[in-house]
């Protein structure tokens, strides 16, 4: 059970809770915390100073004074206008990680809300409840203001949730379904339910945590691709890689030399002069998928951050409400951008090895297109064909959106970071990244057989025995979208990890 007392989270918690379904509780000393810093803001709602989120209107009415009886109307209709998205609903584990950070944030004690608003957070993710919340609506500044209203509207009773099999469900139904009462706000807490970078976050922690994943796969598919192309490995070598200290090609590099150890199909043209050097696809593949390691620690590294941050506004310091700018996630969109062209390229090495593995003519003795019998048959053609496509695709969605700035509300948020719907389409890139690399496990594992009777690598012939419990070898053309759905699932559980876990001291 995770424990949530305000101090930062790790990427791994966000994966645990968010879609591992891990609960969640309230560590000791929090809501003394927090009573602490809510005092401030009922002192404060009582002398009527002028205070954004507490005296006063928000975003560009931020001069426009509220009276103290519509105070709590205030805060319950911030929620509600702002619960304003469009498009599809956002998956399950989005929401549940967007809820998990915007709790932890509160449990800091520095958002001046009671710890009520806490607990009824936690209940939504205990107790199965998910609300329904339209995948657009947040600039990535002022928080991820739709996104998390859409969340508190069903605190509030308002709004829906996501029913068992998709469909939305008022919010007040399910919530009585559950015996769940609605909560309701006081001064500045609509406010702080909204006013964060979570969703976000949420968004680009697990997309985080699935490309490191795929990064040590796409060293599995390239080992596969490498050994069934009869390349060379001179190029994979500790002295050589070192000249560069780079630790993600080292990482890889070192992958590749346990994947290929005792490999008979390597050792069967050691001494031939066949290929003095590899395409770049083969040889460069330590430099390409070290380089995108690299890219990845900087990304973890901002996440890691944001995991730590309050991100809130105004904030308790000292005993008074301060405003504050840690809402704009202009980090966090810069980082998105980066994990999203780390995608494409990382799609377009893998494409280009499985273009290789089909032609006969560079494929070095291979049948066309791994077909057993080529002409009656057209074997794997047309998943390079969808491979190329997604790339094409990752490529146009590695286009920066950090630098799209919009002036909103009346010119007073003129500068937003986009970062959230950055995350957004780089958690789209993940999931086609996984679909073109399903594509080379597939080709790849179809060559190996190809070349009996030289026999793959322990490690490598692990990894085909795993997928064949899942793909069967293509001998007549079938259909092969299932295939290659299935393997997609193959990559997202990471069972590739079980495979080798015998033959491989430490896969990276």
């Amino acid at each position: 059970m995770l424990t949530i007392d305000g101090s930062s989270l790790r990427i791994e918690d966000v994966v645990r809770v968010a879609r591992n379904g891990e609960p969640v509780r309230v560590g000791e000393g929090v809501t003394e915390r927090m009573s602490g810093s809510r005092a401030v803001v009922e002192r404060i709602n009582v002398e009527g100073a002028a205070v954004y989120g507490v005296t006063t209107g928000f975003g560009a009415l931020a001069d426009r004074a509220i009276a103290p009886a519509d105070r709590s109307a205030l805060q319950r209709a911030v929620v509600l206008s702002h619960a304003a998205g469009v498009g599809e609903a956002l998956d399950a584990e989005v929401v549940r990680g967007a809820a998990l950070l915007r709790a932890r944030t509160l449990a800091a004690g520095m958002s001046g809300v009671r710890a009520d608003l806490v607990a009824a957070l936690l209940r939504l993710l205990t107790s199965g409840v998910v609300p329904w919340v339209p995948e657009h609506g947040s600039l990535g500044a002022s928080g991820d203001l739709a996104p998390l209203a859409h969340i508190a509207a069903v605190l509030l009773g308002e709004g829906f949730v996501r029913g068992d099999d998709g469909t939305r469900i008022a919010a007040r139904d399910a919530l009585s379904a559950r015996g769940i009462d609605p909560i309701e706000v006081g001064p500045k807490e609509g406010l702080a339910l909204i006013n964060g970078t979570d969703a976000l976050t949420a968004i680009l922690a697990l997309a985080t945590h699935d490309v490191e994943g795929l990064l040590s796969a796409v060293d599995c598919a390239c080992a596969m691709s490498a050994e069934a192309l009869l390349a060379t490995t001179v190029a994979y070598r500790e002295p050589v890689i070192a000249l560069r200290p780079s630790p993600g090609q080292a990482a890889s590099a070192a992958n590749l030399r346990e994947l290929l150890r005792d490999s008979p199909m390597v050792a069967s043209h050691r001494e031939s002069h066949h290929a003095v050097q590899d395409a770049y696809s083969l040889r460069c593949a330590p430099q390409v998928h070290g380089a995108a390691r690299d890219a990845v620690a900087f990304v973890r590294t901002t996440v890691d951050h944001e995991l730590a941050s309050i991100v809130d506004n105004p904030v308790v310091l000292d005993g008074e409400l301060v405003s504050a700018g840690n809402f704009h996630a202009q980090a966090m969109a810069y980082a998105a951008d980066l994990l999203a062209s780390v995608c494409a390229d990382v799609a377009s090495i893998s494409e280009r090895r499985v273009d290789r593995l089909l032609d006969p003519a560079r494929s070095r003795g291979l049948p066309a297109f791994l077909s057993r019998d080529p002409g009656l048959n057209n074997g794997f053609m047309i998943a390079q064909y969808s491979a190329a496509a997604l790339v094409a695709t990752l490529r146009a969605s590695a286009t920066p959106l950090a630098v799209l700035s919009a002036s909103t509300s009346a010119g007073q948020e003129d500068h937003v970071s986009m970062g959230y719907e950055a995350a957004l389409r780089t958690r789209r890139s993940v999931a086609a990244l996984r679909s073109v690399l399903a594509v080379e496990m597939v080709c790849a594992a179809q060559a190996l057989e190809l070349r009996a009777p030289l026999r793959p690598a322990p490690a490598t012939a692990a990894l085909l025995a795993s997928v064949r419990e899942v793909v069967p070898p293509l001998s007549d053309d079938r259909v092969i979208a299932p295939d290659l759905e299935v393997l997609a699932g193959w990559l997202r559980e990471q069972r590739w990890r079980d495979a080798i876990r015998d033959v491989v001291t430490n896969p990276r």
